[in-house]
């Protein structure tokens, strides 16, 4: 099925204000780190994939109560379950949902009244494509597994454990995660033969911090790896010299108590804050962990290396929309943000057992979007889309390292254009 390529912010924004805050009707950075306003979920509306998208109803984690495993603002937490069957029917994919961070309680606050902090306003039932698809023809390798996608709503990448009572707040990502784990394998995830876990932007910085506590609920004899997607969030300067990013998530860190749920293996050496950042975890993951990235992530652009906030005269403003407005100085800093994305994965590539898929592509998320993942004219590299890269490397029919030459050379992508 052929999608159109480029979906504009503004219909996104119009959907995002249907469904979770009412008014928002442009881009802003503070809104971006907790709603995050990628194009990855106009994909997922019936207005463009019509009513052939298979439909997956919400269930909440009854369980979850008791072990204070609750979203912001106490509700349940829950997930979407669509069985597998036939081949499929013993091996699990889980996808975590992603969706920004909050770093301050104002920000918090605002969440817990979204989609994004609180069951109430979840959608009942989500449209599950890409990986998610039951179609053969759209989802080759994994169609007829059982497929997961767990809520997203506490704001640290399934991370935090505290609380602010005064705000009543819960950050209880790291319970939520450990009550859901405990909810599945108890529904037969535990006979599972393989397993993948995966997720996107927020969720895909989820995997990569709970990869190996997925590969310890199994046997050795299972197959568990972990999936990144557009999760390599890097430390790096912005266009006024400061760390916007940094900055976020030291609030994040901070406000929700994530430091002990951090790698200890990072911790020992580094700060806190520099241990959320993938790049100083992905080295010592143990469990295979394939990364799926775009050089010139779009989500990065609008909200680490260029965000308003760091650009006060607006000289980033149409670059940080549509990268053709960019010019020539600002393609230059692009392009050094891709060779940083590169140092990043050195050490990561020279595994075995790793996976990659970088594409120089504007873009965000690529797993979820059906016209990314499997389509007639998805992104592809070495003429291989990324449904086939990743499933190549899952069942080790081919090793997985796959770096694209820098833009412009890739006419495959699906670049992402804000108004």
């Amino acid at each position: 099925m052929k999608l159109f390529g480029s979906w504009t912010a503004a219909a996104v924004l119009c959907l995002f204000g249907a469904w979770e805050v009412n008014g928002i009707l442009e881009i802003n950075e503070e809104e971006l780190f907790y709603t995050e306003s990628n194009a990855s979920y106009y994909n997922e509306s019936k207005a463009v994939f019509g009513n052939n998208a298979l439909l997956v109803g919400l269930t909440l984690i009854k369980s979850a109560a008791a072990k204070g495993a609750v979203c912001l603002d106490g509700t349940l937490p829950g997930y979407h379950w669509h069985r597998g069957y036939g081949s499929g029917a013993n091996s699990w994919l889980i996808q975590l949902e992603g969706g920004g961070w909050c770093n301050t309680v104002r920000a918090c606050v605002y969440r817990k009244k979204t989609r994004r902090g609180s069951s109430n306003y979840m959608e009942k039932q989500l449209a599950f494509t890409g990986i998610l698809s039951n179609k053969p023809e759209e989802n080759p390798d994994f169609f007829n597994w059982n497929r997961v996608k767990l809520r997203y709503c506490d704001g640290a990448s399934f991370t935090g454990n505290s609380e602010h009572k005064a705000a009543q707040l819960q950050f209880r990502g790291q319970r939520i995660w450990s009550a859901a784990m405990e909810d599945l394998m108890s529904s037969g995830m535990r006979y599972a033969n393989q397993a993948l876990l995966s997720g996107c932007s927020a969720g895909g910085l989820a995997s990569i911090l709970h990869c190996d506590e997925f590969r310890d609920l199994f046997p050795k004899t299972t197959r568990v790896k972990c999936l990144s997607d557009a999760g390599l969030f890097l430390d790096v300067v912005d266009v006024s010299g400061g760390r916007t990013l940094r900055n976020v998530y030291s609030g994040v860190v901070g406000l929700q108590g994530v430091q002990n749920n951090l790698p200890r293996i990072c911790t020992n050496h580094l700060d806190p804050t520099s241990c959320f950042f993938p790049q100083n975890i992905i080295g010592n993951v143990k469990a295979p962990l394939f990364i799926l990235n775009t050089a010139y992530d779009s989500w990065q652009i609008q909200s680490s290396l260029a965000p308003p906030s760091a650009d006060p005269h607006g000289y980033w403003s149409n670059c940080r929309k549509d990268h053709s407005k960019c010019s020539a100085s600002q393609l230059q800093f692009l392009q050094g943000f891709r060779n940083q994305m590169l140092n990043a994965i050195k050490g990561f590539s020279n595994s075995r057992q790793n996976g990659l898929f970088i594409n120089s592509c504007f873009a965000h998320c690529q797993s979820e979007r059906q016209d990314t993942w499997f389509a007639d004219d998805s992104p592809v590299l070495g003429s291989k889309p990324i449904a086939l890269a990743v499933g190549d490397w899952y069942f080790e029919r081919a090793g997985e390292k796959a770096i694209d030459c820098p833009y412009p050379c890739d006419n495959s992508c699906h670049n992402l254009v804000f108004r």
